[in-house]
């Protein structure tokens, strides 16, 4: 589905990715993890075309994506801050997205799964963090595409609407669709995720299972895993 060979970034002097190759099979949950400064944004925003990296590939479906645009029509990406214009209601927003992208969408499910009926005709700069974030997953999840990213999901979501977005997750997965993650809660990875990738410095120490990582630290908690795989590399 995905495959990334060699790829290197650099803003000014500061190396982000260094000569990164990585491969993700279609269908399953794959959770990009690192710490601040890792290189995880960037990545992701290579995939998506809104950085473009000095040099190496990204193939999806083994055709360059390069300075290619349409291949986005095929994926659905939540951002990690929802920065909706104040002055459009919520149901104004969702009619402009279904306007800019040409597929059939499937929004009236998510608005009532996530109850987002009360506030369609409030304006989006009177709505709490938590209700911006329920109406970008409805953004996200309201189009049929086979690559979804993912980018911080559970911020700012009550209990609830948590428990709505990971079994919408595991809805996506079954149906086939590649989802990538990123996340700093462990716990949430833990649960879904298939595979982890962990980044550190631009560079991919770690890539397999939850179980795996565990077993190769010896640790029985993700978080205590992580930890020690980062105090491994800095040691």
């Amino acid at each position: 589905m995905i495959e990334i060979k060699n790829l290197y970034k650099k803003f000014g002097k500061l190396t982000v990715l260094d000569g990164l190759d990585l491969t993700i099979n279609k269908g399953g949950i794959f959770a990009i993890l690192g710490p601040n400064g890792s290189g995880k944004t960037t990545l992701i925003k290579s995939i998506l075309g809104m950085v473009v990296p000095n040099k190496g590939e990204i193939l999806l479906d083994t055709k360059s994506v390069l300075k290619k645009w349409d291949y986005r029509n095929n994926l659905n990406y939540l951002p990690q801050i929802a920065n909706f214009p104040a002055n459009l209601s919520v149901s104004e927003l969702i009619a402009m997205v279904k306007n800019l992208r040409d597929k059939p969408s499937k929004e009236e499910e998510l608005i009532q799964l996530f109850g987002l009926t009360p506030f369609l005709k409030k304006k989006l700069g009177n709505l709490s963090g938590g209700t911006k974030q329920k109406v970008n997953l409805v953004l996200t999840f309201m189009f049929d595409s086979d690559l979804i990213i993912l980018d911080e999901p559970t911020t700012g979501l009550d209990p609830i609407a948590l428990i709505y977005l990971k079994e919408l997750i595991n809805k996506e997965k079954e149906k086939g669709k590649t989802i990538l993650i990123t996340t700093h809660i462990m716990s949430l990875v833990d649960e879904i995720a298939d595979e982890i990738v962990f980044l550190l410095d631009g560079k991919i120490y770690f890539k397999g299972s939850v179980a795996a990582l565990k077993q190769q630290t010896k640790q029985a908690h993700l978080e205590h895993a992580i930890a020690n795989l980062i105090s491994k590399q800095y040691a």
